[in-house]
């Protein structure tokens, strides 16, 4: 499988980018990479690639203890013809850091799509990228994405919603959801069947 730093042999394709941050949920940015990354490894003739990149690219403690090392800095990833924003607790302090807020609005106006999984969404909402659209988050946060811009439809029962070029995701897991979601609108629903079935994503919870 091509390697994530592996620009060389992958300047014709297109981007999906994952952005790391300190306080990022774990499998809100690793459950989208392992379904993207295994779409874009095994099927590279659809034409993308993804990566992971944070604001100076350095290492990432996340929400749990993880670390992760990013593959990319802001500065050097790239044009990005998707972004991924997870969530987190480190989502928290971006709502109030004006800096952030415009990389992301940055991002937005040169992205074919935006995502983002859990409260990644917020970080969207706090940006001024959701007005008017229907969208979701965590079930914990919905109230405080509506806190955050009244005029949201928010959507407390969809594990994903997408409204066209912004696609966002209900907490922690439904970034699979959402990542599949995104297979099926990139490359088609028989592709994402095929991601799945890799992945041996076939929910069947316990309790």
């Amino acid at each position: 499988m091509p390697d994530d730093d592996d620009i060389s042999n992958g300047g014709h394709l297109k981007t999906i980018g994952i952005f790391l941050f300190d306080g990022v949920e774990e499998l809100d940015a690793v459950g989208p990479w392992e379904v993207l990354a295994t779409w874009c490894g095994f099927w590279p003739q659809d034409g993308w690639r993804v990566v992971t990149f944070s604001v100076d690219g350095g290492e990432v403690a996340a929400a749990k203890g993880m670390h992760i090392v990013p593959g990319h800095s802001a500065a050097d990833v790239g044009p990005l013809e998707v972004v991924v924003h997870p969530g987190g607790r480190g989502t928290r302090p971006q709502l109030e850091d004006p800096a952030h807020l415009d990389r992301v609005r940055a991002w937005a106006d040169a992205a074919e799509i935006t995502t983002s999984v859990c409260t990644g969404s917020l970080v969207y909402a706090a940006a001024g990228l959701l007005a008017g659209r229907p969208a979701t988050t965590h079930w914990a946060s919905l109230d405080h994405l509506s806190r955050l811009d009244g005029s949201i439809e928010v959507r407390p029962d969809d594990r994903f919603v997408d409204d066209g070029d912004v696609i966002t995701s209900a907490g922690v897991s439904a970034g699979i959801d959402m990542a599949l979601h995104l297979v099926v609108k990139l490359a088609g629903p028989e592709r994402a069947a095929e991601v799945r079935r890799y992945i041996q994503y076939d929910p069947a919870p316990p309790i």
